[in-house]
């Protein structure tokens, strides 16, 4: 197994549940020292010694900068170099229409899905600049490609990850900095259990609403297993040059190779069909 470009330190956010958890524990099996950050800090039983996890909530700024600035100073004591690739897994969804969902629970969603990895980046990328190759690896979703029912401002999220991870994309490169985004579709993880409905009692689209719900989480609760991400995460932090972005598995692929080609008028309908008949 050849050496990473980026080095063997990884930092995860929500690394304690879902496709975080699956991929802290297949980077630590390989060999990587493993950071790894979520507001609950802990896993159920004992940890190898090359694990190390920190409770952490994204959203306090004084929190954020105090962590890293611990973690990239323990990443340099253990190996004699820091943190080389960070994953962003941190987020949860809600379910409701556009309408419905209150304004304070949007909030919410972006200052844990899109904030937050704002919030961890501005500490960690000026310690990543300094080294010769880095990789910032987000967790998007095939939802931040193409928008979802009931789903919105958790597609909106994603969307927005997908944009901020370009532009960091090409203002790193002279810097030797990567970002990638990790498109996954349906996983089986507690982020289905997890997820926030906002559909009122007498909502004109509580009918449709429950049922698109339901059909999501039984796809999810019907998909990959969070290995499967984890291991593309893996891959992608063995390339000099991984791409923009990459789909898991043939399926979405497909997907999305379908997009770019069909109107998205026709797209919409599609995606209407699966979710709301």
């Amino acid at each position: 197994m050849g050496k990473s470009p980026y080095g063997s330190n990884i930092l995860i956010t929500g690394a304690t549940s879902g496709i975080g958890l699956a991929t802290l524990n297949l980077f630590a099996e390989r060999g990587w020292q493993v950071w790894g950050v979520s507001r609950k800090g802990k896993v159920e039983g004992a940890l190898p010694s090359n694990v190390h996890l920190y409770p952490l909530d994204i959203r306090e700024e004084e929190a954020v900068a105090s962590t890293i600035a611990k973690i990239e100073a323990e990443a340099i004591a253990l190996t004699g170099e820091g943190i080389g690739v960070v994953l962003h897994c941190a987020g949860f969804g809600i379910g409701g229409a556009a309408e419905d969902t209150p304004l304070e629970a949007v909030y919410a969603q972006f200052e844990t899905n899109y904030f937050g990895l704002l919030r961890v980046n501005r500490h960690l990328l000026p310690l990543m600049r300094q080294r010769k190759a880095s990789l910032v690896i987000t967790l998007g979703s095939v939802g931040g490609k193409i928008a979802l029912p009931f789903q919105s401002h958790y597609s909106s999220t994603k969307f927005a990850i997908s944009a901020y991870s370009d532009a960091l994309r090409m203002e790193g490169e002279p810097f030797g900095l990567r970002a990638t985004v990790v498109e996954a579709g349906d996983t089986k993880t507690p982020f289905t259990a997890q997820r926030q409905v906002a559909i009122p009692e007498g909502s004109p689209y509580q009918e449709q609403g429950q049922r698109a719900i339901e059909q999501m989480g039984k796809d999810e609760q019907g998909g990959y297993s969070p290995t499967k991400v984890a291991k593309t995460i893996w891959r992608l932090a063995q390339r000099s040059n991984p791409p923009p972005s990459v789909a898991v598995g043939l399926s979405y692929k497909a997907i999305l190779f379908l997009k770019r080609l069909l109107p998205n008028r026709l797209v919409l309908f599609l995606v209407r069909k699966l979710y709301l008949t």
